[in-house]
């Protein structure tokens, strides 16, 4: 095994092994250092087992509604263990693929653990605990990020859990306090929820889904309180007794009005640290920002000539396609090829409950503090033919355009099929369309993505169908 290459990379998530390809296609000699499975978090333990439990759940639901499509199902019922099982089965298809993949490309995957020396030397703790140095022309850090951990939640793996252990549970519990209503939160929510738990979902934030914008953020809450989520608002949580599968919670709302709460389970969703530990960035001079995360540029360059940081890891949004962008991005960089750095103005954000909701761009509150004078369009998708063939007839579209110029400048969809419909509105986007670009533009009929060219007609008043 050679200890030279053109490439390290620590970390063989969504950054790590796309970066990792990237750079074989580019003619460079890449090594990547994973300590568990190929993948990372994301295909493992994140977005991809995740999305299918909720896919498990959509379909129960639609076996439960049935009648509402003119069929006959009979009683309708499920097997939990099977459905866990079938995620983990998806995910570990999916880390397969990424180590065909690393073959295919000829990449070199090296089992252990890296840290940085200094410049372009990397130790290798393998994980029959030797060591080898191992040299590189650039080195990738692409470790990735962990569920955070706070005073208030004594994480046991049993009682109080995060979203790893929530994705391999074996059993239902009968009532679950979930914590934080990020997109985690908000979707084992929703996935909880269907399958018959009682569930609790608070956040000390004045909306759920808090990054998102308030009025799209409205919708689905309204939405979760009709299927029989109980979501409390501006509301902490302290645990006050833990006893085997049974904890007692003490809510406290914005008026300091306390409510003890008894469940079988709490699922802690409060946020993500970065995984920094062991690396050995301060002797290797890699500077930090006031969060933690490791501090780079548009183009993944830390403060370390030839160390680039991507992913979780280096802050921003902490998404899978993000971190591709940035392994891309940095291997362009790494050869003089990079037209332009990582636009995060422009990273698409998708949570996938029912219904879902995904954005791009502003909120309207962002333009209102930056003193945007914007035009709103907007349409519901009860007025639309497709969504009511379909039965969802939930949510809407919101696009947020630049008084002054028309471009669009804010994208926020909730739906069945918002997360599929973002694309075309993060491609006007990016090429600067305004609203009567995308107004202009036919779209099929009937089909749900309309909604997006009514939206657009409706800046002016034009939509014929609102």
């Amino acid at each position: 095994m050679s200890n030279k290459y053109d490439l390290i990379i620590i970390g063989s998530g969504p950054g790590g092994y796309v970066a990792a390809i990237k750079a074989s296609k580019e003619g460079m000699s890449v090594a990547i250092i994973e300590k568990k499975e190929l993948g990372g978090v994301c295909l493992n333990w994140g977005c991809i087992p995740t999305k299918a439990l909720l896919k498990s759940a959509e379909v129960f639901h639609y076996l439960e509604t049935a009648s509402e499509f003119g069929l006959k199902t009979g009683k309708v019922g499920f097997d939990y263990e099977a459905i866990v099982e079938r995620s983990r089965n998806v995910a570990d298809t999916n880390s397969k693929g990424v180590k065909f993949l690393m073959k295919k490309n000829k990449i070199t995957v090296l089992e252990g653990t890296g840290s940085i020396v200094a410049k372009g030397i990397t130790k290798l703790v393998k994980t029959d605990g030797s060591e080898e140095m191992i040299h590189s022309k650039n080195i990738i850090i692409a470790t990735g990020a962990r569920a955070r951990q706070i005073p208030p939640y004594p994480i046991d793996g049993k009682n109080i859990i995060t979203y790893r252990k929530a994705l391999e549970l074996r059993d239902l519990p009968k009532k679950m306090l979930v914590v934080g209503s990020g997109a985690i939160g908000s979707e084992f929510s929703y996935f909880f929820n269907t399958l018959g738990v009682e569930v609790h979902l608070v956040e000390m934030l004045p909306q759920i889904l808090p990054v998102e914008d308030t009025e799209m953020a409205a919708m689905v809450q309204s939405s979760f309180k009709k299927q029989g989520i109980n979501i409390y608002t501006e509301t902490t949580a302290a645990v006050e007794v833990v006893s085997d599968g049974e904890i007692t919670v003490t809510l406290t709302d914005k008026k300091d009005k306390q409510t003890s709460l008894t469940v079988n389970r709490v699922l802690c969703a409060v946020g993500m640290v970065p995984n920094t530990e062991g690396l050995d960035l301060d002797s290797a001079g890699i500077k930090l920002n006031d969060r933690g995360f490791v501090q780079i540029n548009e183009f993944g360059q830390t403060s370390v000539d030839g160390i680039y940081a991507i992913g979780d890891v280096a802050g921003n949004q902490l998404l899978a396609h993000k971190a591709s962008a940035e392994g891309e991005t940095s291997v362009e960089h790494m050869l003089g090829k990079a037209k332009h750095g990582v636009d995060y103005s422009q990273i698409p954000g998708c949570t996938y409950c029912q219904p879902q909701i995904a954005s791009v761009g502003l909120t309207e509150r962002a333009c209102q503090e930056k003193g945007l004078e914007v035009k709103i369009g907007r349409f519901p998708f009860a007025a639309s033919g497709k969504a009511r063939a379909i039965g969802h007839t939930e949510g809407q579209v919101k696009l947020i355009f630049d008084k002054k110029y028309g471009e669009l400048v804010g994208a926020h969809i909730v739906g069945v099929e918002a997360t599929e419909m973002l694309a075309e509105l993060g491609l006007a986007m990016k090429l600067e369309s305004t609203w009567e670009e995308i107004a202009h533009t036919v779209h099929a009929h009937p089909t749900l993505s309309e909604a997006v060219m009514e939206a657009a007609l409706d800046v002016n008043g034009m939509s014929p169908h609102v």
